[in-house]
Order: C-alpha cells, then sequence, then structure tokens
C-alpha cells in the first residue's frame, strides 16, 4: 500500500512543477509553520491533563483580551520555529503588541509571518475545536530607504505569498494555499507527518448552513438582520440551519467543506467590525477566494484593505458564491 503524500512531499513538488528555478528557502519556511503547529497540537491534546488550561495569570493582549496559557505556548513556539528558519526578517502575532524581529535575519530576511497563534483558545477549557491561522508575505526590497517592520507587515491581502491555518479538534488538520487551490492535510500521530487528505478543496457555490452569533443580531444593520431574516424564511428556495462555533478557524473550515456562509457584521459596539485584518480575515479571504468562494467587509474585498495598523479590525462575510451574491443585495451600498 502506498503511503500518501506528506506536507511537505507537496510543497516541493508544487514548488519544482510551478517554480522550478526557486531556491527552496519558501518551502524551508512553510517547514517552520508544520513544525510548530506540530508542537502546539501536542499541548493541546495535554490540556485536559497538564496544568495548561485556562488563563496566564490575570494577562491581558493587546486586544484587551484575556491570555490563556495555551496562547503563551503556541505563540512562543511559532516565534522560535520561524526565528530559526533562516530568511524570515519579521514576524508579527496577536499576542504581541509589535511586530517581533528576527535578530538573526532582519537585514536579509525575505519574509514576514504573520499569525494568530491560537484562535479560539478560550474555548480550550471546554473541549471546542481551536485552531491557528497564518499569513506569509514577501518583504519588499527597497534598499534606497530604511523600511521599518511594521512598513514590511502593513500589506494588503493580495500581496500574500501564501496563507492557511490548522484546526486542531478530532483530527488535526492542516490548510494552505500558496496561490494555486487549496489543499488539506491531516496529522497522522503514529508518524508525526503531516498527510494528504483533501487534494485541491473547492468550496460548494452553495450551501445550506449559515453562521454568525445571532445574539448581536439586534446591534447588526439593518440591511445584515435583513439577510438573517431571507434565510430564514425560506425565500431563496434552500432550507438553512444555523451553526455557529465561535471559534473562527472551526466556522470557517466547515463553511470551506460544506458551503454557505459565515458573518461576522460590523456591531453597534465595534461599528468598524471585531476580527483582525492582517492575522484572521486576509488569511481566511486568500484561503476562500482560492477554493472558489468570496470574502468582504460588506462593501469591499477583503484583499484589497489597505491595512494602517498591525491589529486593525474589520468585518468579515465569507462563504460561497450564492450566499454571498443574495448577502450584496442586501447590504451594499446603493
Amino acid at each position: 500500500m502506498s503511503t500518501p503524500m506528506t506536507v511537505q512531499q507537496h510543497i516541493l513538488e508544487e514548488q519544482r512543477r510551478l517554480r522550478p528555478a526557486a531556491s527552496g528557502e519558501f518551502s524551508w519556511l512553510l517547514s517552520g509553520i508544520t513544525l510548530a503547529t506540530k508542537l502546539i497540537a501536542a499541548q493541546v491534546r495535554r490540556a485536559g491533563l497538564a496544568d495548561i488550561a485556562g488563563a496566564a495569570g490575570g494577562a491581558a493582549n493587546i486586544q484587551g483580551e484575556v491570555v490563556q496559557k495555551l496562547d503563551v505556548i503556541a505563540n512562543q513556539a511559532l516565534l522560535n520555529c520561524l526565528g530559526n528558519r533562516g530568511n524570515v526578517a519579521v514576524m508579527a502575532s496577536e499576542e504581541d503588541d509589535e511586530p517581533v524581529v528576527s535578530q538573526r535575519d532582519w537585514e536579509h530576511g525575505k519574509y514576514v509571518v504573520v499569525f494568530d497563534p491560537l484562535d479560539g483558545s478560550s474555548n480550550i477549557d471546554v473541549n471546542v475545536s481551536v485552531g491557528t491561522i497564518f499569513s506569509i508575505l514577501r518583504r519588499a526590497p527597497e534598499p534606497d530607504r530604511f523600511r521599518t517592520p511594521l512598513e514590511d507587515v502593513l500589506q494588503p491581502g493580495f500581496k500574500q505569498l501564501a496563507a492557511g491555518y490548522v484546526v486542531y479538534g478530532s483530527s488535526t488538520m492542516f490548510v494552505y494555499t500558496a496561490g494555486n487551490g487549496v489543499n488539506g492535510f491531516t496529522l497522522d500521530p503514529s508518524i508525526g507527518a503531516y498527510l494528504i487528505s483533501h487534494p485541491n478543496i473547492r468550496m460548494p457555490a452553495s450551501g445550506s448552513i449559515y453562521s454568525c452569533n445571532e445574539a448581536n443580531a439586534d446591534t447588526f444593520p439593518g440591511g445584515y438582520r435583513k439577510y438573517l431574516a431571507y434565510l430564514r424564511s425560506g425565500e431563496s428556495g434552500r432550507k438553512y440551519s444555523s451553526r455557529y462555533i465561535g471559534s473562527l478557524v472551526a466556522d470557517f473550515h466547515r463553511t470551506l467543506l460544506k458551503g454557505g456562509i459565515f458573518l461576522y457584521p460590523p456591531t453597534a459596539s465595534h461599528p468598524s467590525g471585531k476580527l483582525r485584518l492582517m492575522y484572521e480575515a486576509n488569511p481566511i479571504a486568500f484561503l476562500a477566494e482560492q477554493a472558489g468562494g468570496k470574502a468582504t467587509d460588506g462593501t469591499m474585498r477583503i484583499l484589497d484593505k489597505t491595512p494602517h495598523s498591525l491589529h486593525e479590525r474589520t468585518a468579515l462575510m465569507v462563504g460561497s458564491g450564492a450566499e454571498m451574491e443574495a448577502l450584496a443585495r442586501f447590504v451594499s451600498p446603493a
């Protein structure tokens, strides 16, 4: 029986096929991410047995959110694994106030990596799926002037070289795109390798599930409330079910595989939206588009948004073409 292709083999095969002159540095960078996520997965599996669940001494991150112990572990795993790759100049995390400069490679490093080390970490205590989200950008070479680390990071989403996530659930699954489709790999703990399990993922053109926190619906702009009513009414000719996990990676993973729509609209308390543009919305939008879906903030394509700060927030609506087109009829400016 032949062994399925590993994620490293897949990356190298794609590199040979699409970029035969490539040096291999990019695949080496991605291997740093897969290594870090294996370390994180091992800690997540032990969360109920070791003293690593719960809050980290009451500390709060730059978002004002209580930092969980596993947030700290996941963040450090990514910083260590990427900082030692030899080609990463800057890293930026949800957990850190400012970009982290790689002391080893700041001057010559080619890449910038932005990540949410443990999305949905507050759900760890109740054994709900959580995840890691990442985005890779090329550091723009401008030898004629000094660039700050923040300038290296603040690039629009369409400039992403690759993006992906890992969902730590009943199995650990790595999903990524490098701009040539989306592929999924499941971690085989018996050999410690990600093996291809979902090649060439395509988001269905329509679905039967919508996902949002309807407890906040009274604070959504009117167009979103009308859209939700439209989905519930059956007027579309399709019977929809509501599913909301409260972990972005888990909710999007279901939308990617099953179709439908995930909505995180603006609210009265967060009129610009609440999800982070750089390390949540941009990588998710890149994956969605590569799989045949769409992602907007309600008025414009997510990947066209120009970021102005590391922790900038945005609304995010992402899903199948049919549901996204219907949404646009309700919320797009006249």
